[in-house]
């Protein structure tokens, strides 16, 4: 439940994130999601944005989830 909330945070763009959202994000789940829509990393957004309550997000996670992702979205997008 915590995940989909998450992600649905996301999708709807650049959001600001709240304490809770940075200490408990499925950081892999949201680079997979991210590229999975064609954006780019915002790694360094969700960095700055978690500063503020001194939690650092997870960037080999995240980066892993956008690489499959993206891997993904490039067979989809090759295939139209």
């Amino acid at each position: 439940m915590v995940r989909a909330l998450f992600l649905c945070l996301f999708l709807a763009g650049c959001a600001a994130l709240t304490e809770s959202e940075c200490r408990v994000g499925d950081w892999y789940a949201l680079g997979e999601q991210d590229a999975l829509r064609g954006a780019q990393p915002r790694v360094e957004q969700f960095i700055e944005q978690c500063r503020a309550y001194q939690v650092q997000p997870s960037e080999p996670d995240y980066m892993a989830g956008w690489r499959i992702g993206y891997s993904e979205w490039n067979r989809r997008t090759s295939r139209m």
